[in-house]
């Protein structure tokens, strides 16, 4: 054997066998039944036990975490909001589909939620205003847009990063009314979990923000999981934007909460209010001098 073929052997992947067995079977479509024979990482049925519960966590920690370091990952923005506003066009399309079908209550129910289409729009202008700060910087000072993956308000951020010319990551869960990952992700970085817990180290990780637009049970979810996480100094302190101070400012008061002493009066600086994409992209200008 030559020099030449023996090094060429060190460098040989050692799982062919696996993924042939797993490739033929899709290929057919057969069902990967429970064999014994098979070796352990290439068996869907071992792997889905509750006792590799712990393995199929570190699988989905490690995954994205690897892809992004592969794409030059490393600081994020991470965009929240309702995954049910939708854009002025497609909400007059919901509303007139709707009345169309002769179907009143979802007709009144897109026009209540087309109320919040600028909010779309204004987390695609903020998605562009990322990506376009990034363009011409070093690897080390960009900044990427990330999301949860679905539609609504996500779909903006991401959208608006696409936009911008720009690399964006989504961060997809699996749910059984789910939706597919919004179209504007950059492909190699659009994730799904099965994990919320593993998801949201993974929302944490890399932020060097969190803009929250407004949003129901999942928003609030994310947004409270940072606060917290910051007010305990369990995560370094990160710019909090809360976009659309008129809806956080109803929606929660935490004027209340400094009052009757639940909070501290210094944990209601944790985060700022803001109306408009420039001015969410101000506080974190300002926190990091950029």
């Amino acid at each position: 054997m030559s020099s030449k073929n023996a090094t060429h052997r060190l460098h040989d992947k050692r799982l062919a066998d696996a993924w042939a067995t797993l490739q033929a079977h899709a290929d057919q479509g057969l069902p990967l039944d429970k064999d014994p024979s098979r070796l352990a990482f290439a068996d869907p049925e071992f792997l889905l036990r509750r006792e590799t519960r712990g393995l199929r966590m570190q699988l989905e920690l490690m995954k994205p975490d690897l892809e992004m370091q592969a794409h030059g990952i490393e600081n994020t923005i991470v965009v929240f909001g309702s995954a049910r506003f939708r854009s002025e066009e497609e909400s007059a399309a919901l509303i007139a589909q709707a009345e169309a079908q002769g179907d009143a209550k979802a007709a009144a129910r897109w026009r209540r939620l087309a109320r919040g289409s600028h909010y779309y729009e204004q987390a695609r202008a903020f998605g562009k205003l990322v990506a376009h700060y990034s363009d011409d910087k070093e690897p080390a000072d960009k900044l990427f847009v990330c999301t949860g993956g679905g539609p609504g308000i996500m779909q903006a951020a991401n959208r608006g990063a696409y936009e911008g010319g720009g690399l964006s990551v989504g961060l997809s869960i699996a749910l059984p009314m789910e939706e597919a990952a919004n179209p504007y992700i950059t492909p190699a970085l659009s994730f799904k979990f099965h994990y919320f817990a593993i998801r949201k180290m993974h929302f944490m990780m890399r932020a060097k923000a969190l803009v929250a637009f407004p949003g129901g049970f999942g928003t609030l979810d994310e947004l409270f999981e940072v606060v917290t996480l910051v007010q305990t100094r369990k995560s370094r302190q990160v710019p909090i934007v809360l976009f659309g101070s008129e809806y956080w400012k109803r929606l929660i008061d935490f004027e209340f909460l400094a009052e009757e002493g639940v909070i501290s009066p210094e944990d209601v600086n944790l985060f700022e209010y803001v109306d408009t994409p420039e001015d969410a992209w101000s506080v974190i200008e300002r926190f990091y001098k950029l």
